[in-house]
């Protein structure tokens, strides 16, 4: 059965279907200067607001007419994509997006935790108060985007504010590898609801207003305590 925001194609050998993305079918304006760069941030847009589903192999040639592009930047950037965990090269077909569950998903939170809550008490304790307000314009952008609904956006301005903060260490392996961290949990889960979690990412968006006020305040076992709710949706 065809499934609605998505187009099928059928392979002459039988095999698994390869769906296509319907939102990426309006060509787009795309500068050769640029090409993998955008072509990447559309792919991970349209992994974190669920038009790549979990298990489904998308070919880059199809995506690439999609997009208005060759199949040459798509392949590359889900290369990338690869690379980071997102998908898996399936040979001679495509690349399928990986299946995650839960329990990755905890995983990703438990380490994500063991790395930045240390850092964040180190940053309460050391940096000034006014640069704690300085970040506060990028809390509001979780807001707005969580507020309107929106995956992507607030996938992106999520990883803007926690980069901010934890950059504040003047350790970039640090921000890097955190943000990778950061990335994959953000990938949907295979058996997870992709609309309707609106309410989710207000409350999720709360949190960095409250964490900034808690690092501000340089109160050590609040920060602690968002930290790690922040991440797994439990307190300490």
């Amino acid at each position: 059965m065809e499934q609605t925001g998505a187009r099928e194609g059928a392979s002459l050998d039988g095999t698994p279907r390869v769906r296509v993305p319907a939102q990426a079918g309006a060509r787009q304006a795309v500068r050769r200067s640029s090409v993998r760069g955008q072509i990447l941030a559309a792919l991970r847009a349209a992994l974190v607001g669920g038009e790549l589903l979990p298990g489904e192999v998308y070919s880059a040639p199809a995506l690439g007419e999609r997009f208005g592009v060759s199949a040459t930047p798509v392949r590359e950037a889900m290369q990338q994509l690869a690379t980071e965990g997102a998908v898996e090269v399936v040979p001679n077909r495509g690349f399928r997006v990986v299946e995650r569950g839960a329990r990755e998903l905890a995983e990703l939170a438990e380490v994500r935790a063991l790395i930045e809550v240390p850092v964040m008490l180190r940053l309460a304790r050391t940096v000034p108060a006014e640069r704690w307000a300085e970040l506060r314009p990028l809390a509001e952008a979780t807001a707005t985007a969580a507020a309107g609904g929106d995956l992507a956006r607030y996938a992106e301005s999520d990883r803007a504010f926690h980069g901010a903060v934890l950059a504040l260490s003047g350790n970039q392996q640090l921000v890097q590898v955190a943000d990778d961290l950061h990335r994959r949990s953000q990938w949907p889960l295979t058996d997870g609801p992709v609309a309707g979690r609106r309410a989710d990412l207000v409350a999720d968006a709360a949190e960095h207003m409250a964490l900034l006020d808690a690092l501000a305040a340089q109160d050590l076992p609040v920060v602690a305590a968002l930290v790690r709710e922040h991440f797994t949706g439990a307190p300490d």
